[in-house]
Formats: C-alpha cells, structure tokens, sequence
C-alpha cells in the first residue's frame, strides 16, 4: 500500500484548510499548519517514529518563515517527502524556487499557482505513489526506517547481480512511430527496494566502480538489443557518466560488444548528462572523437542546465541534443519554457543535430514541440520505463497506431 499522507504549511488557515480537504478527497491523509514551529515539530516527530510524509505543500510567501528558508531545513533533515510549492506569485519566482529546492537535493512533485484546486493538484501529486519518484542518497526502507546508502554497497550489489535495466521508448514527433529506446539501470535493493540512478550513481563514482557499472549496461543491453527482434531503424540509447570519459579504450571495448552482439554502432546513442563537469576536457574530447569515427552517436543529455553549454556543444562532436525535461514539464506553464525550448530545438537544427524532448507529459506538450519541428519525443506521456519483454508489444501497438 503506497504512502498516502500529506503535510500542509500556509500562514492563511483558511488557504491551508481548504488544501486539506482537497487533499482528503485525492485519498490522502492530510494535516495542516499555519506556524513553521508546529511544522517541523510534527516531522521531527512523524520521522522518528517512521512514519514519514509522502507529500508536504509549502507556501512560499510566509511572515514568520518564507518557503525557501523552509526548503532549506528540510533538506538538511534529508527529507524523503515530495516537495508540492504552492503561491500566487508570478512564474519566474516560482521557477527559481523549484530549481532551489532541486539544487538543495529535494524531490519535487511541482509547482501549483494559487487558487489551488482539485485538478492542478492532482496534476501534481497523482495518487500519492512515490513509484516514479528519485530516490535520494538517502534511502527509506521497506518499514520506514532512514539511512544513507554506503559506497561499499556498490561492489556487493555489482556482484550479486543487483543492477537491472529497464527501457523508455523515444518516438517521432510528427509520425507518432517509434524511434528509439533508452536504457535505464534500476538497483533491486534488498532493503530499500528499487533505487533510481540519482541515487547511486553518485556513489558509484566515488567509489570508483562507475566503469564497472557501465560496463555491465553496455553488456546487458546490448545483448537484450541484439534478441530484441526491433526493427533495424531503431536505435538504443546508452548514458555514460562524464566521469568515465577518461578512459580511451571504453570506444574499443563497447565496439568490440557490438560485433559480438551483431549490432551496428550506427544504431547505438551515447548520450553524455551536460550536468556533469568533465575530469580532463582534452581526454574527453579524444574519447568522444573515437565514437564518432567508429560509428556511434553522441547526444548531450539535460541541454541548458549544466556547465558551459554552448561550449560544449560548440567542442564536442554531438549528433543530437535532448533538450532538459524541466524546461518541456514547464512548457504550459511558463512563457519563458517555451521560449528556451524554441531557442534550443532552432539551435539544434541550426547545428545540423537531432533534437529529442524529453519529460512530455500530455498531449499538448507533444503538439507544441512537433509545431517547433522537434524531432523526438520521450516522456510518461509516450510511455514509461518499462521491462525488456514488454518493449516489442509496446512497439507493435504504437507501430499499428502510428498508421492509422
């Protein structure tokens, strides 16, 4: 049974009183707050005895302490709750909100304008499962307790075979058809369950496992790609930490699994988190140069919200660009999304580079970016991660449907 509760701060009780029963009537078990004090007493309290929020909605304009400042102690708590910001000011403030709490490591389920009401928080919050939410480098076990996962964690789920993949389908936008799937590892782990990447691939670097980890993706997938059966248009996209372009010979090693797995590297995206600050730029350009001459593809991962954009796209030989899915999440929300994606699907193309949109949630998102002649798409809308076995029938009902 997923964890269903909800803890709400606003100085206007009566603002505060009706989210609670907006909540009540999503299903969640709902407690509201007017005093930051009472607030974090009752978390305080609701954490020792394990019995932590799923969800907790801040106002962000508050007389006593703004919600900013609220974020702030909630992330050196580690809380484990998603974060809904609710307020009335315009969208850049909240915009700038989120990408705090973000940067403060916080899970954030998103950003609702006041008047809340029942559809945008729904829109928001979903059924209150935590399924699809990142897991932070702090864990909640399966009977609520916290800790931090440890790097030595790492080698043992490595050896114990605890690292899955799952695969998230790309579509065109103008066809509908499929193009494309993204593998996505997962950790099954024995005590906190199903970990997402923003939890340990962090830890996999410092432990100085990360190569290793990505050696084991490049092997379980290409080996899954290869008994797929998917038609040869399709490609198979690959992320690789920055951190691992160091070593020279990951080009070699990953062509050597494609003539063993019978796979074109035509066929193969690597796609490189923009996010990350690269060990050694020159080593970095030399490696990616190599999978270029060998026949890879080269995508630049979360475009517009890490280091030196233009730069590196300016250096490094990409073929496609993924324009960052908090940008496309936002698109019917804020008129400067929408700006930054038009800029970055013209740049793209102006490039001579693919451009993927990723995090299209509805139909009115995927409409928008084919109308800027984006050329992907991939989001919850399209579909979700899902196992290898369940990736040809999904491709057989969309390949059906696409024709229609």
């Amino acid at each position: 049974m997923p964890n269903r509760s909800m803890l709400i701060l606003d100085d206007d009780e009566a603002v505060a009183q009706t989210v609670q029963w907006i909540a009540e009537s999503l299903g969640f078990e709902a407690e509201f707050f007017i005093h930051p004090d009472e607030f974090f007493k009752c978390l305080d309290v609701r954490c020792e005895e394990h019995r932590i929020p799923s969800i907790i909605t801040i106002d962000l304009a508050m007389p006593e302490l703004d919600g900013v400042e609220v974020m702030r102690l909630l992330a050196e708590r580690k809380c484990m709750a998603r974060i809904v910001i609710s307020s009335g000011m315009g969208s850049r403030i909240l915009d700038a909100a989120q990408r705090s709490a973000a940067e403060h490591g916080l899970s954030i389920a998103g950003v609702v304008s006041k008047p809340l009401t029942r559809d945008s928080l729904r829109a928001v919050v979903g059924d209150g499962s935590q399924q699809d939410a990142p897991a932070p480098a702090q864990a909640a076990s399966k009977n609520g307790s916290v800790r931090a996962l440890a790097e030595a964690e790492i080698a043992a789920a490595l050896n114990h075979g605890e690292f899955f993949l799952n695969y998230q389908p790309k579509i065109q936008c103008r066809s509908g058809a499929p193009a494309g799937i993204e593998a996505l590892v997962r950790w099954r782990h024995s005590e906190f369950g199903v970990i997402l990447p923003e939890a340990f691939i962090p830890l996999a670097e410092r432990a100085g496992l990360i190569d290793t980890l990505t050696d084991h993706i490049f092997h379980a997938s290409l080996e899954w790609f290869a008994q797929s059966g998917l038609d040869s248009s399709m490609t198979l996209s690959l992320n690789i930490s920055a951190k691992s372009l160091v070593d020279i010979y990951m080009a070699d090693r990953l062509l050597g699994l494609c003539h063993r797995y019978s796979v074109a590297p035509e066929r193969i995206v690597l796609e490189v988190t923009e996010t990350s600050a690269m060990v050694d730029p020159t080593l970095s350009l030399d490696l990616m140069t190599r999978f270029r001459v060998k026949g890879f593809h080269l995508s630049i991962d979360d475009f517009g919200t890490g280091y030196s954009s233009m730069v590196q796209l300016a250096r490094l030989p990409f073929s496609e660009l993924k324009v960052d899915k908090s940008f496309v999440m936002r698109e019917r929300q804020t008129r400067e999304s929408r700006t930054i994606i038009k800029s970055v699907i013209d740049l793209g193309h102006s490039l001579g580079l693919r451009v993927t949109a990723e995090g299209v949630e509805d139909q009115e998102t995927l409409d928008y970016v084919n109308s800027l002649g984006c050329d992907l798409a991939q989001g919850y809308f399209i579909a979700r991660p899902m196992p290898g076995e369940e990736i040809g029938s999904w491709v057989e009902k969309r390949q059906r449907s696409s024709t229609r």
